[in-house]
């Protein structure tokens, strides 16, 4: 599995035409075999023919505190009081994905930007991995909704369309409160955008 870079960067130019998951939600199927994606949902970031990346978005960080990793990573001093957005109380920490677990990306609304540094993606969503989104929110000045993942989902070429078509993942449009709402709440929701009510889960089976 790998983060198709060059697609990322010639996406973040305007460069690059956008790709069919591009901004889709996938959705882990019941029938997924991969234990580290049992009932996710991973937001796809890019998708080209060099394969996809996407960020996980309803596992959070087991006592993991956004304040807490600001002081770990030295952008605010230890006992400083942290502000955020007035729209948004407090940056959920999620775990991403399984590769490379020690970098962090904030998906965030559209209403912060950095020039070469985020990544436009698709619905007022944007994907920046850079520490000065970071030192935006610790002051007030960053965007309205955003989400600190842990890691990424990334995917060899063809390799997700493979495993669409072995029915284990679904996928619908992403929303808001897909990406930022309740976690608890995501998977079920999006199921629901496809029609299918919590109790049948068990047996579903195809892809959208």
């Amino acid at each position: 599995m790998k983060i198709p870079k060059s697609g990322l960067a010639k996406k973040a130019g305007g460069g690059k035409a956008r790709g069919y998951l591009d901004g889709q939600m996938l959705i882990a199927s019941p029938s997924m075999s991969d234990d580290r994606f049992a009932k996710t949902l991973v937001y796809i970031c890019a998708h080209s023919p060099e394969g996809a990346m996407g960020i996980i978005v309803n596992q959070p960080a087991s006592n993991i505190k956004f304040p807490d990793l600001l002081v770990q990573l030295n952008v605010v001093p230890d006992g400083e009081a942290i502000q955020v957005s007035p729209r948004h109380d407090e940056v959920m920490v999620m775990k991403g994905g399984p590769v490379e677990t020690g970098r962090g990306f904030v998906l965030h609304s559209s209403d912060f930007f950095i020039e070469n540094s985020t990544l436009p993606i698709d619905d007022g969503v944007c994907l920046t991995a850079t520490i000065d989104i970071l030192k935006a929110i610790a002051t007030g000045e960053g965007p309205a909704c955003a989400i600190l993942a842990l890691g990424y989902a990334g995917w060899a070429p063809g390799q997700l369309e493979a495993e669409i078509q072995a029915n284990g993942w679904l996928h619908c449009a992403a929303d808001s409160e897909l990406i930022f709402g309740d976690p608890q709440q995501k998977y079920e929701r999006a199921m629901r955008k496809l029609g299918i009510a919590p109790g049948m889960l068990s047996s579903v089976a195809g892809h959208a």
